[in-house]
C-alpha cells in the first residue's frame, strides 16, 4: 500500500463530492453493501475496514441505527473528515490505523470495506480475509464492495473503458480526471472476483456470493457459520 496514505491524506477533504462522479451507479453500489449485511440484531458490532471518510458507515447508521461502529483507515486525514462527519454521534469509534497489520478486534456482528481493499496486494488480500474471519462472531458478515479485475484480460480492458467513458462524461476538472487516472495506475491492485469467492471459501466462510456486479465494481459477501468446521482457517488455499 505504498502511496496510498499520502495520496489519501492529499484528497480527504473533497473526496465525498467527486464520488458520484468516478463511480457509476453509486446508490446501487452502496445499496447493496447495506443490503448485503442483513443484520438480524437491534444494535450490532460492525467494523468498516478502510473506512474513508465514512460514505458506507453512515449508511449503515441509517439502516442499523443503534449500531456500534468502528471505522478503521490509515488515512489520518480522512477519519478526520469522518469524526466531522459523526461528530456528537454515540457508538462510533475511529482508528488510524493500517489494517493489513493492525489487530482487527471484535468480535463484530458484521464486517465491512467500501473500495479499499483492491489497493491490498495480492497475498495481503488473502491475508486480511482470513483476518476478517477470525474477527467475525458466528454467524457474523463479510461485506466487500470493491473494484475487482475482469476474468479475461478482454473483459478487463472492456470494464475499464466503460468507466472511463462514465468519468470522462462527467462534471470532473481535466485535472481531477487525470489525478484519477493516475491514481488508479499507481495505487490499483485489482483481483479477479472469481479468485476472491474462491479465497472466502477455502477460509471457511459459507453463502459467498455476488450480490451487486456493474463491471469492474462488485459487491461480494461471505458469513462465519454459528458453529465453525474445525481448522476451518488452517485450511484455507
Amino acid at each position: 500500500m505504498h502511496g496510498v496514505k499520502e495520496t489519501f491524506d492529499a484528497i480527504a477533504s473533497h473526496y465525498d463530492e467527486q464520488r458520484g462522479w468516478i463511480i457509476p451507479d453509486i446508490q446501487g453500489f452502496y445499496g447493496a453493501a447495506v443490503w448485503a449485511a442483513a443484520l438480524p440484531v437491534k444494535k450490532p458490532s460492525i467494523l468498516d475496514v478502510g473506512a474513508g471518510t465514512g460514505l458506507l458507515s453512515g449508511l449503515l447508521l441509517e439502516a442499523y441505527p443503534r449500531a456500534s461502529i468502528t471505522l478503521m483507515d490509515i488515512s489520518e486525514k480522512m477519519i478526520e473528515v469522518a469524526r466531522s462527519r459523526f461528530a456528537g454521534r454515540e457508538g462510533v469509534r475511529f482508528a488510524a490505523a493500517d489494517y493489513r497489520h493492525e489487530d482487527l478486534g471484535g468480535p463484530f456482528d458484521a464486517i465491512c470495506s467500501a473500495l479499499s481493499i483492491h489497493h491490498l496486494e495480492r497475498d495481503e488480500k488473502r491475508d486480511l480475509y482470513r483476518k476478517v474471519f477470525s474477527a467475525l462472531r458466528p454467524g457474523g458478515v463479510f461485506v466487500n464492495a470493491d473494484q475487482v479485475k475482469g476474468e479475461t484480460p478482454r473483459q478487463h480492458r472492456r470494464n475499464l473503458a466503460y468507466w472511463d467513458d462514465f468519468v470522462l462524461r462527467g462534471p470532473l476538472e481535466p485535472e481531477e480526471i487525470q489525478a484519477m487516472f493516475g491514481r488508479r495506475k499507481a495505487l490499483d491492485r485489482m483481483e479477479k472476483l472469481s479468485v476472491q469467492m474462491g479465497w472466502l471459501e477455502g477460509i471457511g466462510f459459507i453463502d459467498v456470493d455476488v450480490v451487486y456486479k456493474n463491471r469492474s465494481f462488485s459487491v461480494f459477501t461471505g458469513r462465519r457459520a454459528r458453529v465453525d468446521k474445525p481448522d476451518s482457517v488452517k485450511g484455507a488455499r
